[in-house]
């Protein structure tokens, strides 16, 4: 599919079904060659052109718009498909923010999926160049005051280790502001702990030099004796563990599961994500009371009203 059909025009709608469509029959028909060839031809052609609002947007501002109480439990999940990616969290005292990657030509975009790809929403558009710029004004932190660095799950969707070569690459231009995992007990200082989720290379991310990400590891990464510099946040799927949705009391055998699961990632000194929570008030309230470090959740201002 073309990484650049989300130009939000009439004439892109039609084009994207029917690329939609070719798609579909690539895969039953012996015409596989012809139908890559013509699609590549006007991703090309697309991708070349234009600009949207959300670069626009981006632009306006390069700062939270206010100060505001810090949430260090709050994570906004899908953070790039609020209106100003990155500046809504932090607006909302969010202290973890969520940006998946595509790697094309040698660039990291920031979409939802390969078909949403935006040539005007990189990964330093959004993200890295802002957060400079906010912990320079700052004075070190991304929320003054704070002495917990911001954490910048990204989220790889293509291939690991080449994915994680750019992202290195790129991050090395930001590291005087990153969190820099050395081999102590400890990592060192910084306003960003860059952590990478999703396609993870593990060898490459742990023999980084220096080591400027590290790792989101699965509740199968407890009990491995595995260094907490690498895995410094254990995140998992809610339905590949409970049933419970939020309609009246969790069970009691549901609710001995999740603490249990939350002593273990906590006596190796991690911290714990659910992702696919029911995105309600009625979870979130039982997981912070329960000690679940970070809410995973699209509704930014509704978590921070819940919690005032």
């Amino acid at each position: 599919m073309c990484p650049a059909i989300m130009e939000r025009s009439s004439s892109a709608v039609p084009l994207l079904d029917g690329l939609r469509v070719a798609t579909q029959v690539c895969c039953r028909t012996s015409a596989l060659g012809w139908l890559l060839g013509a699609t590549l031809a006007v991703c090309s052609s697309t991708f070349s052109h234009g600009q949207d609002k959300s670069e626009q947007n981006a632009q306006t501002s390069a700062s939270p718009s206010k100060a505001t109480t810090v949430l260090p439990f709050a994570h906004a999940h899908n953070d790039y498909l609020h209106e100003r990616p990155l500046l809504d969290a932090l607006d909302q005292g969010f202290a973890s923010v969520e940006a998946d990657v595509f790697l094309i030509d040698d660039e990291l975009y920031v979409a939802h999926t390969f078909v949403e790809v935006d040539r005007s929403k990189t990964l330093r558009k959004l993200y890295l160049d802002p957060l400079r710029k906010i912990v320079e004004k700052n004075q070190g932190r991304v929320h003054p005051g704070s002495t917990e660095p911001l954490i910048l799950l990204v989220d790889i969707k293509t291939d690991a280790k080449k994915t994680f070569a750019e992202l290195h690459r790129q991050l090395l231009e930001y590291r005087s502001m990153l969190v820099l995992a050395s081999d102590g007990d400890d990592p060192r200082g910084g306003a960003v702990h860059v952590i990478v989720s999703g396609n993870r290379p593990f060898e490459e991310i742990e023999e980084a030099s220096p080591r400027l990400a590290a790792i989101d590891g699965r509740l199968s990464d407890l009990g491995h004796n595995r260094s907490k510099l690498h895995y410094p946040l254990i995140s998992d799927n809610w339905n590949s563990h409970f049933r419970w949705r939020g309609d009246g009391e969790i069970s009691d055998d549901e609710l001995k599961k999740l603490r249990g699961i939350v002593k273990s990632t906590h006596d190796e000194g991690r911290r714990l994500r659910f992702w696919a929570i029911p995105d309600r008030e009625e979870v979130w309230k039982l997981l912070h009371r329960e000690q679940v470090d970070f809410i995973n959740t699209d509704r930014l201002s509704d978590l921070k009203i819940a919690f005032e």
